[in-house]
């Protein structure tokens, strides 16, 4: 092998108290803040709950997730349906918009979101496509009025702006020159740690080159590399900017609309491309079912193995079976199963 690919999330950084963490408490703060949801003791999503969203693909950005699952649980919550969002020109009057209209639906006593035949509901959303196109084919666009998740953050997109205050934290001002609205403690980006020692990495570099294909935005994914002291060992980085930036450049040129974000293996042939080997044998390692999906894509212009990856995971049984039959050529458990990449 010449070259090995990571996913960061779930690879190469643990983000369970992060990320997941983040989706989690988005979740409570849009239910209860701005649409009116009375407070319970029970977690409203669980991390099992995202890996079981996670597991029908189409979920490689964290926003869409949050944005699935908010419409699933409205869809069981008794709210009325409401399929069309309204235009606002700021994010204070989408706020003032779902505080006046939620009221009327939202539940006097604690919601207990009773998820039955949740197994099912996702193998629907995975029939019809996976991801948050997934979901609005199977609940029929019935609540998208209710969930505000596209656009900009200072706009109209309250998920993205909510995730963000809650990941960033004191980061957040700084990156995005706004006040937070929502959340005013310490990113839980602090909370992650590394999956992959150094040591592991440093063996891996001294016999291969090295990049990295994540979906998190440019500013993320430098905020954990420079964290962790990881720069060093990585030829080419690919993010969500990236894919972006070539989306928009084929848009304004072609006229067509594109989504490079996984399961499309844009990052991961861009970073083949810029580490310029040629001919190169590569491996991606991926944890989740679009990252398999996005190097099987790519075996049409690459020779590349795609790995599953099980590090830090519970139920790995489950998650080894979802990763093979998305297409894994193999499922590592353990970071020091990498090292057979140069033995």
């Amino acid at each position: 092998m010449d070259v090995i690919i990571f996913d960061m999330d779930g690879v190469l950084i643990d983000v369970s108290r992060s990320y997941r963490e983040t989706i989690q408490r988005t979740v409570r703060i849009y239910l209860e803040t701005c649409l009116g949801f009375k407070r319970g003791k029970r977690t409203i999503v669980t991390k099992e709950d995202i890996s079981l969203f996670k597991s029908v693909g189409g979920f490689n950005n964290d926003w869409d997730l949050t944005s699935g699952l908010l419409l699933y649980l409205l869809s069981i919550s008794g709210f009325s349906p409401s399929s069309k969002n309204k235009y606002f020109s700021s994010i204070e009057k989408v706020i003032l918009y779902l505080k006046k209209n939620s009221s009327k639906f939202c539940p006097k006593k604690p919601s207990r979101f009773k998820k039955k035949n949740l197994s099912r509901f996702l193998e629907k959303v995975r029939v019809l496509g996976g991801g948050l196109r997934g979901i609005r084919r199977a609940l029929g666009d019935s609540w998208d009025g209710w969930v505000y998740g596209s656009g900009d953050l200072d706009q109209e997109n309250l998920v993205k702006r909510i995730f963000q205050e809650v990941y960033l934290g004191r980061q957040f001002s700084s990156y995005y020159h706004l006040q937070p609205l929502f959340y005013r403690g310490q990113g839980l980006y602090l909370h992650e740690r590394l999956l992959i020692p150094r040591r592991i990495l440093s063996s891996l570099r001294k016999k291969l080159r090295m990049g990295i294909a994540s979906g998190r935005p440019r500013f993320e994914a430098v905020l954990a590399l420079k964290r962790f002291h990881l720069l060093p060992y990585f030829d080419s980085v690919v993010t969500l900017d990236e894919c972006v930036e070539e989306e928009t450049r084929i848009l304004y040129a072609e006229g067509r609309r594109m989504n490079f974000s996984k399961p499309h293996p844009y990052s991961l042939l861009r970073v083949a491309q810029e580490i310029d080997i040629p001919n190169p044998r590569c491996g991606y390692v991926g944890d989740v079912v679009d990252d398999i999906l996005a190097a099987r894509a790519a075996k049409k212009d690459l020779s590349i193995l795609a790995v599953g990856f099980l590090g830090g995971r519970n139920k790995r049984k489950a998650m080894k079976e979802s990763l093979l039959r998305a297409g894994a050529d193999f499922v590592i458990e353990s970071p020091r199963d990498l090292l057979q990449f140069i033995s």
